[in-house]
């Protein structure tokens, strides 16, 4: 069938949870054996969030063909269960920066060139582009930031321009505050936010809110009176533990049917193996008999979502090792010596040091590593955290006491980790990182090899700094296994202690980690806490 369209707008406050009601969309019509794929706007005008601070825009999500993109494209996969691509993610800087070449270039000769019609006209000819090369039945497109905001303001336009050729509806996420002093639900920001939309020549079609509680029937019909659509094209979307049963309590209020109902279309048969498979995993998550609590030590821990992926990563393999995962987030300038980093991890039963830039809070996190190592508590490190892994075995095991990386210290004498040669030339910070999905060569009979099952894997990359080769014999005589490679061995990608309790990874395996297929990496990591914690217990 011709591609339809649903267009996901926020209202209100920023932070509701957009990027959740896309993907759990997504997945509703995945149930159907439809296929769809979610894209979203972003309406900054830096050109992809690549050089932006965790702390700024929260994590830097890595897709296969090398694209920096937001971090709802690590939700829309871990929900769909496919891999994404760069020309879903649309920002104010890709535009306005293909707008401007095309201007030098003289493709507007003779023409002034204006936000109307030739922006919106560019918007609407990659939204179409997008779902006719991927052959789409559904295109569900995240509109970033709020109703109102100017830098999302000219793609709104064209979202209702869109309507005017192509099937499209239009969801509304808002928010619906219970205050404490009256203690009753406040409809009005709602209407006034939906009375916004109106001003802006839109139609809300379903409504998805927000509230601390269950809406009341008064509550729901004075809503859908003031929004000019059905008590039942109303949506809850309450807290809930686990953000993957979201698509099944949608559901649960009809949110198919008025999916259908608003395109014109009559229900489609459910496929229910794929509804009791999704139901399976997720009800598992987070309800099992023990639990392994993990400390993850990093540099942006302030801020939960510089971490999203490797949360998620650490929720699947704990469900698929049968526990529940307790996180204990520790901010690595606590730790200012190793007996700091035994009186903060002494009650865990597994360690994680995340990736990361910059050399703020290294010796915290080469503190928690040697704790690890010492003490025999199973250890991940990820990008950064198996740089660090390996500058602490090269000090403390190998000798090389001023053992570091070039990129915490230029000038030093053992740059164990190095700047890839490839960026030794560099001007410029955007995009030109090792990025995207590179193949790994295993070496068999290691903790790599057991947990891929297999000599060869591939995981997806982002970083500067590698391992350099010129430490490759004195660091393997001292014991350090290489256990991956590049197909090549130019370049070392997993690194593994002999008492195979540790392993570290170049690549950010937590980027193609779903509720169904775990990271190999993490489930191993996972096995070896839990088994950890029985020891312990």
């Amino acid at each position: 069938m011709q591609t339809k369209y649903i267009v996901v707008l926020g209202s209100l406050l920023s932070g509701l949870g957009k990027g959740v009601v896309t993907a759990s969309i997504s997945k509703i019509l995945d149930f159907y054996d439809y296929k769809s794929m979610p894209m979203k706007f972003d309406g900054y005008l830096n050109y992809d969030c690549g050089t932006m601070n965790p702390f700024r825009h929260g994590e830097v999500f890595v897709l296969d063909d090398k694209s920096e993109v937001d971090m709802d494209f690590g939700t829309y996969e871990r929900f769909i269960g496919t891999d994404t691509d760069g020309s879903l993610s649309i920002t104010g800087g890709k535009l306005f920066s293909e707008l401007i070449a095309k201007e030098r270039n003289g493709d507007f000769l003779g023409r002034d060139v204006q936000i109307i019609p030739n922006l919106t006209d560019m918007i609407i000819e990659k939204v179409k582009g997008v779902s006719e090369r991927l052959k789409l039945d559904f295109l569900i497109i995240e509109v970033g930031g709020t109703v109102g905001d100017i830098e999302n303001s000219y793609f709104i336009e064209a979202m209702r321009q869109l309507s005017l050729l192509e099937k499209t509806i239009f969801v509304n996420l808002t928010y619906v505050p219970k205050l404490s002093s009256v203690g009753e639900q406040k409809t009005k920001p709602t209407q006034i936010a939906n009375r916004a939309l109106m001003q802006l020549g839109i139609r809300t079609d379903i409504m998805v809110c927000r509230a601390d509680g269950k809406l009341s029937s008064d509550v729901r019909d004075k809503i859908a009176l003031f929004s000019n659509i059905s008590p039942e094209m109303i949506m809850e979307d309450q807290d809930i533990r686990n953000i993957y049963a979201l698509p099944s309590e949608l559901m649960a209020q009809g949110m198919d049917a008025a999916i259908f109902k608003a395109m014109g279309l009559k229900k489609g048969k459910l496929n229910i193996d794929k509804v009791n498979a999704w139901g399976k995993t997720t009800k598992q998550m987070g309800s099992h008999k023990r639990s392994v609590k993990i400390g993850v030590i990093g540099k942006y821990t302030k801020l939960k979502d510089s971490y999203a992926s490797l949360t998620a990563a650490v929720e699947h393999s704990a469900n698929a090792m049968g526990v529940n995962p307790e996180i204990k987030w520790v901010e690595s300038d606590l730790i200012n010596d190793r007996d700091a980093a035994r009186k903060l991890l002494e009650d865990v039963s597994g360690i994680i040091i995340p990736g990361g830039f910059g050399k703020r809070g290294m010796e915290g996190m080469l503190n928690s590593i040697e704790y690890a190592r010492t003490s025999n508590i199973p250890f991940l490190g990820i990008c950064l955290g198996m740089q660090l892994m390996t500058i602490e075995y090269a000090r403390n095991v190998c000798g090389i006491r001023d053992a570091n990386s070039s990129e915490f210290e230029k000038k030093t004498e053992n740059p164990v980790i190095d700047l890839l040669e490839e960026q030794k030339h560099l001007d410029k910070k955007g995009g030109n990182m090792r990025l995207g999905s590179w193949p790994i060569k295993i070496k068999e009979g290691t903790l790599a090899w057991e947990a891929y099952a297999s000599t060869s894997a591939n995981e997806r990359h982002r970083h500067r700094y590698e391992f350099n080769n010129k430490f490759r014999e004195a660091m393997r005589a001292h014991g350090l296994v290489l256990s991956g490679t590049s197909p090549d061995e130019e370049l070392v990608e997993i690194v593994e202690w002999p008492n195979r309790k540790g392993i570290g990874t170049q690549a950010h395996p937590e980027f193609k980690s779903r509720p169904g297929e775990p990271s190999p990496i993490f489930n191993i990591f996972m096995k070896m806490a839990a088994a950890y914690a029985r020891v312990k217990a």
